[in-house]
């Protein structure tokens, strides 16, 4: 018989209204019912990705060091990849770990064409549910069913620490993996631009088939660092990679100062299109890419800058919002923060056409409430990037928040990691906790 792993869930309920928003941001004041729910075991445990599934339900991905508490099946504390199954009514159906006896940690999850779960992020191991490793840490990609048996894994990497970062399952029904090659213990890979040595990674984008069977590598960048956070397919069945990038030469041509939104377009056959760099002359990093219902594409991170692309910054870091076409070019951009360190780590599409956004937010001033350190932040925005409602999630110590979805309800669900037992969380059993907020 199956084991099933029950969680213990607290719920806290509370409004929130919204005041006058800063620059490039309208306000609606909209009252939301919020509930707070943690897992996990007395180590770390993180939440990393969450996607609607077909029965209304939803599915989380992370990684967990814990084995005591809410996580019942390993035996080490080594971090394993975590997926759980939830029902539409917040029931958790299944929970399963994936790894071997060293370092595992899951980045990215999505639900497959066929029902079942691609997982992607990296793997030290070389035991157990992971076949091989060919070095320090390898992209680690696992197939499984509807029910989390895995029907497939495959590891790609080279001597050094290669980190799997995000994935598509694409039009032809293979898969779209990038994330950061480790140039310097690559074989000479991510130099085959050039006989220089790079002082960062590449971004390294693989297409496969829907085996998991390799169709083309590439390697994209420049000589320091460049890192992908997310990537969609466009209409004509192309890619574009949203990264960041430090780097001003090879197959960068216009960076703007230190990190930039770097953000590439590759073919189905991965030659590369067009490259566009945006952002000011401090740091500006992507965290996700959604497309619009006109055909464009809309990006989210986080801006240091005040000058050249962005045109506000309210503190340290501000929430910053990008629109593009499909062949690069700038539509608008706003900002929105507070006084303090405001950032958005995903962004995904809703029923409506509108947004939501996840990420954290450290600032108290200007319709920002903040209840500890980091807050964890979700709010949605209209395809002009107008806020319609926002809400701050947190206690005394940090809430992270990694990604957001709307389900077929219309209910909006969050994941992260919380560290607090105060507030809005009054429980923790660990280092850190999966934290899941849902929002309706």
């Amino acid at each position: 018989m199956k084991k099933i792993c029950y969680l213990a869930t607290l719920f806290l309920f509370f409004q929130c209204s919204d005041p006058e928003i800063r620059e490039g941001f309208s306000s609606i004041s909209v009252t939301k019912e919020v509930t707070a729910q943690t897992f996990g075991g007395s180590k770390n445990d993180v939440y990393q990705s969450v996607v609607p599934t077909l029965d209304g339900g939803y599915a989380v991905l992370g990684y967990t060091q814990s084995n005591d508490f809410d996580i019942s099946d390993k035996t080490n504390e080594s971090f394993d990849f975590l997926l759980m199954k939830f029902s539409s009514d917040h029931v958790l159906l299944w929970s399963k770990t994936y790894g071997g006896s060293d370092d595992d940690r899951a980045a990215d999850l999505i639900a497959t064409k066929d029902g079942g779960f691609a997982l992607f992020g990296f793997s030290k191991s070389s035991d157990f549910d992971v076949d091989e490793n060919a070095g320090a840490q390898d992209f680690w990609m696992i197939k499984t069913t509807f029910d989390g048996t895995i029907s497939w894994e495959k590891t790609f990497g080279f001597s050094g620490a290669d980190s799997g970062n995000s994935l598509i399952q694409t039009a032809d029904e293979g898969f779209l993996i990038t994330g950061v090659l480790d140039v310097t213990a690559s074989n000479g890979q991510g130099n085959s631009k050039t006989t220089e040595k790079h002082a960062g990674g590449d971004v390294w984008v693989i297409k496969l088939n829907n085996n998991g069977d390799l169709v083309w590598s590439r390697y994209f960048g420049g000589s320091f660092t460049d890192t992908p956070f997310g990537v969609i397919e466009t209409n004509d069945n192309n890619y574009i990679i949203a990264a960041s990038s430090d780097s001003e030469d090879f197959n960068i041509s216009n960076n703007k100062g230190t990190y930039d939104f770097w953000l590439f377009k590759v073919s189905s056959n991965g030659d590369l299109v067009w490259e566009q760099s945006f952002g000011g002359s401090e740091i500006d990093e992507p965290r996700g890419i959604t497309s619009t219902n006109d055909g464009n594409f809309i990006v989210v991170g986080d801006t240091r800058s005040t000058d050249k692309d962005v045109s506000t910054n309210n503190g340290g870091a501000d929430l910053w919002m990008i629109k593009i076409t499909t062949e690069g070019n700038l539509l608008w951009q706003k900002t929105l923060g507070g006084s303090s360190f405001d950032v958005a780590r995903s962004i995904s599409k809703t029923q409506d056409g509108g947004f939501v956004i996840s990420g954290n937010s450290r600032s108290l001033d200007e319709g920002f409430i903040n209840k500890g350190q980091n807050d964890g932040w979700v709010l949605k925005v209209d395809n002009n990037g107008s806020l319609l409602w926002q809400q701050f999630i947190g206690g005394a110590e940090n809430e992270l928040l990694f990604d957001a979805v709307e389900l077929a309800n219309q209910h909006v669900v969050a994941v992260g990691e919380s560290s607090s037992s105060d507030a809005d969380i009054p429980e923790n059993k660990g280092f850190s906790d999966g934290l899941i907020i849902n929002i309706k």
